[in-house]
């Protein structure tokens, strides 16, 4: 006799809860603009402590024992205040330019850039001066045009999971809509796009989303949306008719990276939409790292399995005057050629920007 023994049902993840931070800092000014109004109207109606500071670059009273209580609380204090240097950095390969409307990030990725490039500020800031920011665009557009000028507005920040307080990327999104010359892109990690869904872009944002191998994301990205998240919220930002990406980074040599990466490009293939398949970008950036990266993550994260032996890497000079530590260039190789192909066979018409 044979016992049918029924299957258990699969436990149904929770949803990645939207950012909402346990302090708040807010410049007075700030208060001055109706942005900064409304985030401090969601603060109290959220019940969240709030202080007031001098300067968004200042915050020295963050509470905390020890550095890293004090990291992890940084991580979840937002400052509310102006940006006041207009002039744009460069964004290459990605963009002509980075637009700042944040800075920082509440996500706890081991491997981030900003670990340093934010040093001992990795509070998350956002910027209510929208109006200004957009007016040094505008002139950096008239400058180029007839060239089309990009910009990038999630170089220091994941500004899609700050979306619900500040509204920022859709201003920018309704701007570029109008401007012929102007584009706008951003990447996130985050799956909370449900207010950029149906905003006017014309499609003059491309939209794309930082996705990985299982590996890297389980061991390295805590604090994130979930890759199935991120493939639903891909789909849609396609079916709204935003154009599309994919970064693939950082890209991590490990035992089974052929078969990690292989799965990520055959679990893209099987989820998304064929819409959103239509004017596919991807880019790809393999892991590196400074000495002042290593020695910050190991501090902050000293129980990570992020390989860091420098004896293992080559070096290749950075634009903030460090060394980077990349990977041998055999190793760069192929990786660049095995992803690639998988690229191509799950997304023939997709377009490879740059491998760097």
């Amino acid at each position: 006799m044979t016992i049918l023994v029924p299957e258990k049902p699969k436990r149904k993840l929770k949803s990645t809860a939207p950012f909402v931070p346990d302090l708040v800092y807010f410049e007075p000014q700030a208060l001055e603009y109706e942005k900064g109004k409304r985030i401090m109207e969601w603060v109290k109606a959220n019940n969240i402590e709030y202080r007031m500071t001098t300067s968004h670059n200042r915050i020295t009273n963050l509470p905390g024992e020890t550095d890293q209580e004090k990291y992890r609380i940084a991580k979840r204090t937002l400052v509310v205040g102006l940006r006041k240097t207009l002039k744009f950095d460069q964004s290459k390969p990605s963009a002509e330019y980075a637009i700042p409307i944040s800075t920082g990030c509440m996500g706890h990725c081991h491997y981030c850039y900003l670990q340093t490039t934010l040093g001992s500020k990795p509070y998350i800031r956002v910027y209510v001066n929208t109006e200004d920011i957009l007016h040094a665009a505008k002139d950096y557009i008239e400058e180029r045009k007839p060239e089309i000028t990009r910009f990038e507005a999630a170089c220091t920040s994941d500004p899609v999971g700050l979306e619900h307080i500040t509204g920022s990327l859709g201003d920018l999104i309704r701007f570029m809509a109008d401007e012929e010359f102007g584009r706008l892109r951003f990447v996130t990690k985050y799956h909370h796009v449900d207010p950029l869904l149906n905003i006017k872009h014309n499609g003059h944002t491309r939209i794309r989303f930082s996705v990985n191998a299982e590996y890297v994301i389980k061991n390295f990205e805590p604090a994130t949306s979930r890759f199935e998240e991120r493939i639903e919220a891909a789909g849609k930002i396609a079916h709204a008719g935003y154009p599309l990406g994919f970064i693939i980074a950082p890209i991590i040599w490990y035992d089974g990276w052929e078969e990690g990466y292989s799965e990520l490009l055959e679990r893209l293939k099987e989820n998304l939409p064929q819409e959103a398949t239509k004017d596919l970008t991807f880019e790809m950036i393999q892991h590196r790292f400074t000495k002042t990266a290593k020695n910050v993550i190991e501090q902050r994260y000293p129980k990570s399995k992020l390989e860091m032996d420098i004896a293992k890497r080559e070096t290749k000079w950075g634009k903030w005057g460090q060394y980077k530590y990349v990977y041998p260039k055999d190793q760069q190789q192929a990786l660049r050629e095995f992803i690639t192909e998988r690229i191509f066979d799950a997304f023939p018409q997709a377009k490879i920007e740059y491998f760097t």
